[in-house]
């Protein structure tokens, strides 16, 4: 029916504005919908828009990863350093960085503010801790106030970077197109990017976070290869589980990342689909950690929070699963 023929209609219980208001509501929420479906579907940067689940799944081992994300915290290059010096005290024997002596221990990621990356490294190297950026610019140089490029980050001991993540996306209005700048330019300068991907409240409401994810994949790996893909880290957030009080359930968490593989099937192949590390984030807990790890698509942690406190973060570190 159209609008003007559903406005005359004589079964009008309520005044024209109200009935105005409410169709207008529903016919956005469903173009909201029907939009998301097709940018999931039509940024795929290599091969088919499939992502159905594939018919053969590899065996693969991953090298679980547990990185803190220090946001703007602490307030002192003192108080940096001394959460630093008390993470140290608290690994076991299982966490390292990667190498290809130990290669299924459990890597260790810091990022600490800008100013406090390059003594924290001093005081984490030893023990097999690596640093990270929390965002970058995406130019070498220039007139770019407050920005800080993929070089600076390096040259202090950097060997990751956070790119997408949900803070800068809805903060600092970051898009996919210059989140994908910023992936590549971080892989081709040798660096490795966490690509932070998810959906917010109002998206999971209207049941579109897997079109979301695959959207924002689809968009922030444009022209990444095969071959780069062996240095890049998904991280899935659910924005509406982070500081809310609202809980993604493991299970659900391990659903997404599992579906996060057949995107990747879809866009490279099953290969890297199985070899990528899809870390979750999402108000990580020493308590909920364990379980987190059980799930068989989920290979680490991004933690935010609770990485400020070295008990906390040292306990999700050392996460016990049944032998």
């Amino acid at each position: 029916r159209t609008l003007d023929s559903y406005l005359s209609s004589s079964n009008l219980l309520v005044p024209f504005p109200v009935q105005l208001v409410t169709l207008t509501m529903k016919v956005v929420g469903s173009l909201l919908f029907s939009l998301s479906c097709v940018n999931a579907f039509s940024f795929v940067p290599h091969g088919t828009r499939s992502f159905l689940p594939s018919r053969t799944q590899l065996e693969a081992n991953r090298q679980p990863i547990m990185a803190g994300n220090w946001k703007l915290n602490p307030a002192t290059e003192e108080d940096a350093l001394g959460l630093a010096a008390g993470l140290t005290k608290l690994l076991g024997e299982e966490t390292c960085a990667m190498d290809e002596d130990n290669e299924f221990c459990t890597e260790v990621v810091l990022f600490p503010p800008f100013p406090f990356i390059s003594k924290v490294r001093d005081v984490v190297e030893e023990i097999g801790i690596t640093v990270g950026a929390q965002s970058v610019f995406f130019e070498d140089k220039g007139a770019f106030t407050g920005s800080v490029s993929v070089s600076m980050v390096a040259s202090v001991g950097c060997e990751y970077v956070l790119c997408g993540h949900s803070e800068r996306r809805t903060v600092f209005a970051d898009d996919d197109a210059s989140i994908n700048r910023k992936v590549l330019k971080v892989l081709d300068s040798g660096l490795k990017p966490i690509l932070c991907i998810g959906e917010t409240k109002s998206e999971y409401d209207l049941n579109i976070k897997e079109e979301i994810c695959a959207m924002q994949l689809s968009k922030d790996l444009i022209g990444v290869t095969k071959e780069q893909m062996e240095n890049v880290v998904i991280a899935y957030e659910p924005v509406w589980a982070i500081g809310t009080g609202l809980v993604c359930g493991s299970k659900e968490a391990n659903e997404v990342h599992a579906f996060l593989r057949t995107v990747l099937a879809s866009l490279y192949d099953e290969e890297v689909a199985q070899a990528t590390r899809i870390q979750y984030g999402g108000s990580v807990t020493p308590e909920s950690v364990d379980e987190l790890m059980t799930q068989p698509d989920i290979d680490g942690c991004l933690v935010g929070g609770a990485s400020l406190v070295a008990e906390k973060f040292g306990r999700i570190i050392n996460f016990q699963t049944p032998k």
